[in-house]
């Protein structure tokens, strides 16, 4: 079953992912995860997201699309990416997650993925 990991990155990781002196302290944790996840042949894809300030969003109120600058909600952390990994069970998806190198107040949220095949549409 293929699980997503949402990595919820507080201000302190996002302002190290693009700091060249915390650059390397930041990455010398996350590389390591990563390649354990591949090792494990349990990747599936994923990618880095840049920070919430060059969110835009789409929302629909009273019948039509708005579009604002910035991410949705005003939170601590916010999603810094995402990794798909195809695991047996939830268990096994937490378990990885708990793994995941973070700040204290960051966080991995685990959901699990849709099947692959949608149903049809009339």
């Amino acid at each position: 079953m293929q699980y997503t990991l949402l990595f919820g990155l507080t201000p302190g990781e996002f302002e190290a992912r693009s700091d060249p002196e915390k650059q390397k302290e930041f990455y010398g944790a996350f590389i390591p995860y990563m390649k354990a996840i591949r090792e494990a042949g349990i990747f599936v894809t994923g990618a880095g997201l840049q920070p919430p300030s060059s969110a835009t969003t789409v929302r629909l109120k009273e019948g039509k699309r708005q579009v604002q600058d910035g991410p949705f909600a005003d939170t601590k952390e916010q999603i810094g990416g995402f990794v798909v990994i195809d695991v047996p069970d939830l268990d096994t998806a937490l378990s990885w997650a708990a793994r995941y190198p973070c700040e204290e107040g960051g966080l991995v949220e685990v959901r699990p993925n849709l099947p692959t095949t949608m149903p049809a549409t009339a």
